[in-house]
């Protein structure tokens, strides 16, 4: 069954069901989106509306363990230690012109817009816990002190 970010919103008690109704008539009405919407109609915040999709995404796209996956060091090169650790991504390999990149579901929306930014290029995104993405990351971008509550501290922050 497929989650649509309405039901989200309003399982975190962001909107209520009649507001979730009334946005997704509106929604049919207009064809813009339903997190446009939630804003304009409701004042949802923007990171209320991401907060949602990621929860979305992540339960589309389910959780892998980064350790187990094939990593190919020409994707891991294309961003620094620092930058990995400031968003929470972890270049992972080439899959035909997609860039398999991992995050945690708490950084996906700062990841998006980060690798949109830095690399340019088609990005499909895996979920990793925080820890499952720390232990990797603290192997292919050592840095003193992080470790899995920098990848939850930065996505709070943000």
């Amino acid at each position: 069954m497929h989650l649509r970010l309405g039901d989200v919103l309003v399982k975190r008690g962001v909107l209520s069901e009649p507001q979730r109704e009334q946005i997704i008539d509106e929604q049919t009405r207009t064809g813009r989106p339903f997190g446009v919407l939630a804003e304009r109609l409701f004042g949802v915040t923007p990171a209320a509306i991401d907060d949602a999709w990621a929860e979305q995404y992540a339960a589309l796209a389910g959780v892998i363990d980064p350790g187990s996956e094939r990593l190919d060091p020409y994707a891991h090169a294309l961003i620094e230690h620092r930058q990995a650790w400031q968003f929470g991504v972890l270049p992972m390999r080439f899959d035909g012109d997609e860039l398999v990149v991992c995050t945690t579901q708490e950084n996906l929306a700062r990841a998006l817009r980060f690798m949109g930014w830095r690399i340019g290029q088609l990005c499909r995104f895996e979920i990793a816990s925080p820890a499952d993405l720390a232990r990797v990351l603290s192997s292919l971008y050592p840095m003193g002190g992080m470790d899995a509550s920098t990848l939850t501290r930065k996505a709070a922050v943000a």
